[in-house]
């Protein structure tokens, strides 16, 4: 009779021929590293069955392993690997995580520990009750329906972006759709792409890597220069016009459409990486740049800053030029983002649930914020911070002839982690510290000071 496979707990190991071949392929197993320290075995019963042997051949190599320390058993529990042996000839173990700092300045991370767990809980639960059989099938290369017609309705009445639903295209992250934008504009005959400068280097390797050659363009108290984009061979413009990234200013609405007026003239397209635009304290953000032109701009934004980077939700909204040849290159990329935890942001959304943790985390930054910066008046007033009250971060200019790199080294000695400027700019700038304040309580970051002053 023919054996239910459906019932057992596989292990697969060579056909065995004796005792002896059972032991010696289990003892192998255990010691290449196969079978990893924990790992529950089958029941004697279960793996004679599956191997075609006799249960007291099974017995008779579990009983010797157990022996020579190989195995452990305990009644009810089964036979395992023996969890507490590393064998000479096993796989390497991962490596030890690096050692956490003390303070995390880190720019770009949110309080991780304020995601609405209750909410998103009930969000997935309810999404999930509601998704029809076919929506567990391959997802729409373009994201989740219900999610793109809400992200257009949100990102309307929040950031002022003209978007139809059909414009939306759901990524994961905003890393892909770098990425994607970076292999659809190499494919369309773009060989350089202008960044701000200073900027984050994590969206220029992306495009780089796709063939894209970099060209900086610097960024003053009015954000980037326009002027100087026609000193370039560029036809694409990466830009962080709410809030750039690192310096935090604002572009100047006079840059803005001559930025437009740019890619009007030479049949160029402007990126507008909106990253963290929904963080203000002081004041209302200005709408997305991507409204004034809507066929010249690709709008970017995510769910990383509001919610969490764990989730890997992030969207594009798109000229009609360009949304069916980057759908088509997602779809041959990895066939659609995951439908489940697309459904759960529709529900957040479509609730008020994203828009009452958006509230909530803005008190909570703004008083971290305020924090962090009366900390620095406080002990460091030579520091001058710069940019808008906005966003997770904060750049201080440090005094003239301060080496920030040297002292960034030097603090995280001392176990906190503060990002020179230097970090995010390809030629000199000003001395200068990115302090992220999102994660860390006032009282922590009132320590965090306390540090940064000890180290100056």
């Amino acid at each position: 009779m023919a054996a239910d496979w459906t019932t057992y707990r596989e292990l697969l190991l060579p056909a065995p021929n004796g005792r002896r071949a059972v032991e010696s392929e289990l003892r192998r197993a255990v010691r290449d590293g196969r079978l990893a320290p924990g790992t529950r075995l089958p029941s004697s019963r279960d793996l004679a069955a599956q191997l075609g042997v006799a249960r007291g051949t099974v017995t008779s190599a579990y009983a010797q392993l157990i022996g020579e320390g190989y195995l452990t058993a305990r009644r009810g529990s089964g036979t395992t690997v023996t969890a507490t042996v590393t064998w000479p000839g096993a796989a390497a173990s991962e490596a030890e995580p690096a050692p956490r700092f003390r303070y995390d300045l880190k720019p770009g991370v949110p309080a991780l520990s304020a995601f609405p767990r209750d909410e998103w809980s009930q969000a997935q639960k309810a999404a999930l009750a509601d998704l029809s059989t076919d929506d567990l099938g391959y997802p729409d290369p373009a994201g989740f329906g219900p999610l793109r017609r809400e992200l257009a309705d949100y990102l309307g009445r929040v950031r002022a972006v003209a978007a139809r639903p059909s414009e939306v295209v759901v990524t994961n992250g905003a890393a892909e759709g770098i990425s994607l934008l970076g292999r659809v504009l190499h494919a369309a005959g773009h060989r350089s792409v202008a960044v701000e400068e200073p900027s984050h280097f994590g969206a220029s390797e992306m495009l780089a890597s796709h063939g894209l050659a970099i060209r900086p363009v610097p960024v003053d108290s009015d954000g980037l220069r326009v002027d100087l984009l026609s000193t370039t061979d560029c036809r694409a413009v990466f830009v962080t016009a709410a809030h750039q990234f690192p310096l935090g200013v604002v572009l100047h609405p006079e840059r803005r459409r001559a930025l437009l007026a740019w890619a009007r003239a030479c049949d160029g397209l402007v990126v507008e990486d909106d990253y963290d635009a929904e963080h203000r304290y002081d004041r209302p953000a200005l709408g997305a740049m991507q409204a004034l032109d809507p066929t010249r701009v690709v709008y970017q934004g995510s769910a990383s800053k509001v919610l969490a980077p764990a989730l890997r939700l992030g969207w594009l909204v798109l000229p009609p030029a360009l949304r069916d040849v980057v759908v088509d290159r997602k779809r041959l990329d990895d066939l659609g983002t995951g439908t489940l935890h697309q459904a759960a942001l529709a529900r957040l959304l479509g609730s008020g649930g994203y828009d009452r943790h958006l509230r909530r985390t803005r008190q909570l930054y703004r008083a971290r914020r305020d924090a962090l910066l009366g900390a620095l008046r406080a002990v460091l007033p030579e520091w001058e911070p710069i940019g808008v009250a906005a966003g997770l971060h904060v750049v201080v200019r440090l005094p003239a002839g301060t080496d920030d790199v040297a002292l960034r080294e030097r603090l995280a000695r001392r176990g906190v982690n503060a990002p020179a400027l230097a970090d995010y700019a390809r030629t000199p700038t000003f001395p200068g510290l990115v302090l992220g304040y999102a994660a860390l309580t006032p009282d922590r970051l009132r320590e965090a000071v306390a540090e940064l002053r000890a180290a100056v």
